[in-house]
């Protein structure tokens, strides 16, 4: 049974299709807070949650990091800075079925899984190289 799309639901919804750049709750908070002073953080986390249930949107959960929501809930494989923390959608195969070449010696039922390569993006590249460059 699907639950009745809130006006909130819906703000947090555009909000996650809108940013398109993987955003943390804060980012989406804050983006929705800026044009509804009124809607509250706990509000767009329940609605994050939600959506993630229901399968519109995509929750990435990053090993020592917030969590981050996708507009593109299909498989396909991430890269996260390991500078600036963003996250980033990187072109490649993603390989199904790999779960079943995985040793299973706990009874885990897979449900699926995602790979979350390692790397520093542009930005952060450049902005170090311009650093390394500054004589001061």
């Amino acid at each position: 049974m699907k639950k009745r799309h809130t006006i909130q639901r819906t703000l947090v919804y555009e909000a996650v299709n809108r940013l398109q750049c993987h955003a943390t709750a804060d980012e989406i908070y804050e983006s929705i807070a800026k044009e509804h002073p009124n809607i509250s953080r706990a509000t767009v986390y329940r609605n994050l949650n939600l959506l993630a249930e229901e399968g519109e949107i995509r929750r990435l959960e990053i090993p020592g990091g917030a969590d981050h929501f996708d507009h593109r809930c299909h498989d396909h494989l991430h890269v996260r800075c390991e500078k600036c923390g963003r996250v980033f959608d990187v072109d490649g195969e993603y390989i199904t079925g790999l779960e079943k070449a995985i040793q299973n010696d706990h009874g885990f039922k897979f449900t699926g899984y995602d790979i979350l390569f390692r790397g520093i993006c542009p930005d952060c590249q450049k902005a170090s190289r311009q650093h390394d460059a500054d004589p001061g």
